[in-house]
């Protein structure tokens, strides 16, 4: 006789990898997706910089067409680009990367995210990683094979990383820490003191460091922002990754890099070139105008939101939302809960059905971000002001 087979799901429920059903939908699409069906809403959830591109770095995109650049460059970028980008950070961080086997020009600081791990995580590897933090960290790591420890920061400590948190969640599997700061979503930065720490903990345990600097240039009052890679010993450990997206309001032309030792990029590029070939010559044109001519407009951006960031802080404290000062990007992480007897996602839902205004609620960027929202202060003064004003009214109804 013979014997049924046995039945099966259907295809369409087994079709996508197990690592991909794993990792949850972005918690920030989520309230984009609610946004796009409502009127006169002030949005402070989107982290993209309100002001257009600076005019001359659109002039040098639109030559770039007008003579021809619209062919593929070498898989690494343009050399232009990368002997550029390695003045740059020798002249801003004192750290010296060859332009021809160090650098590679990337589709995005994201791209350079994905890029990192993929080329480097092997299954089972596990990657510290502090949190809150960007809701696309963790997914990458997934993604590539990987396994995420967490390392949970707190509003009471400004949500400062504690290296003997970090040195603590150390195993015998542990390949890498991973670092994001200026920090989305909470405007934190990492003091030198544990900067120097973390490279101690690094070399201590033969461990590699990806260190996303996308929010290198937007730094506030005291605080001065050094490359991770610049730390003694590290260049060798870290892989660099930045982009022009927020210093130079250039989201959508989608140009970031990558820096890492010759030997560790050879193999990054390999994942590169089968992916992607090369970035857009137009926009990496642009970006060479950017950062070679860019320095006034980055400066006038940063003192704007500089700005904006001590209304808003100020606002949240005076409404009882216990707001610490963040130091870098531009984003605000209010504690609501306190105040309110409100969870981060009920508030902002709250928020938006009845007063209009967008942000994110904290627990989309880890554990210890719930009780708190992200409020991003890339939006004219003006609509800040609106913004803070409905949210003082929306608080003083749900006051706890």
């Amino acid at each position: 006789m013979t014997s049924t087979p046995a039945a099966r799901a259907p295809l369409s429920d087994r079709a996508l990898a197990e690592r991909v059903r794993a990792v949850p939908p972005s918690g920030i699409r989520r309230f984009f997706d609610i946004l796009a069906t409502m009127d006169d809403v002030i949005s402070l959830g989107v982290g993209e910089p309100d002001f257009d591109t600076p005019e001359r770095i659109v002039a040098a995109g639109v030559r770039s067409l007008h003579t021809g650049r619209t062919h593929y460059t070498s898989n690494y970028g343009t050399i232009e680009l990368r002997r550029a980008l390695a003045e740059h950070l020798e002249r801003r961080y004192d750290v010296a990367y060859d332009p021809a086997t160090e650098l590679l020009i990337t589709v995005g600081a994201s791209e350079a995210v994905d890029l990192a791990l993929r080329a480097t995580c092997d299954p089972g590897d596990e990657v510290i990683l502090h949190e809150p933090s960007y809701v696309a960290y963790e997914p990458a790591v997934v993604f590539a094979g990987g396994t995420v420890v967490h390392v949970a920061t707190r509003l009471e400590d400004d949500f400062a990383l504690d290296p003997a948190a970090v040195e603590a969640a150390i195993t015998s599997r542990t390949k890498a820490l991973f670092l994001g700061y200026p920090c989305n979503p909470t405007g934190a930065v990492l003091p030198d003191d544990v900067q120097d720490q973390l490279a101690a903990i690094a070399e201590r345990h033969d461990l590699l460091v990806y260190s996303d600097e996308i929010y290198d240039r937007l730094a506030y009052g005291t605080y001065r922002h050094r490359a991770f890679s610049a730390l003694p010993g590290m260049k060798d450990r870290t892989i660099l990754m930045g982009g022009f997206s927020k210093a130079y309001a250039m989201t959508g032309w989608r140009v970031g890099y990558l820096a890492a030792p010759a030997a560790i990029l050879e193999g990054i590029v390999k994942v590169h070139q089968y992916g992607i070939m090369s970035a857009p010559t137009t926009a990496q044109d642009a970006a060479l105008e950017a950062i070679v001519g860019g320095e006034a407009d980055v400066e006038r951006m940063r003192a704007e939101y500089d700005r904006r960031r001590r209304l808003v802080v100020d606002a949240f404290n005076a409404m009882g939302l216990r707001t610490f000062e963040p130091r870098g990007a531009f984003y605000a992480f209010p504690e609501v809960t306190s105040a309110t007897g409100l969870s981060s996602d009920a508030f902002a839902q709250g928020l938006l059905e009845e007063e209009r205004v967008a942000v994110i609620p904290g627990s989309a960027f880890g554990p210890s971000g719930e009780g708190h929202v992200r409020a991003c202060y890339a939006t004219s003064y003006e609509q800040l002001e609106d913004a803070l004003g409905r949210i003082s009214r929306y608080v003083d109804r749900h006051r706890a």
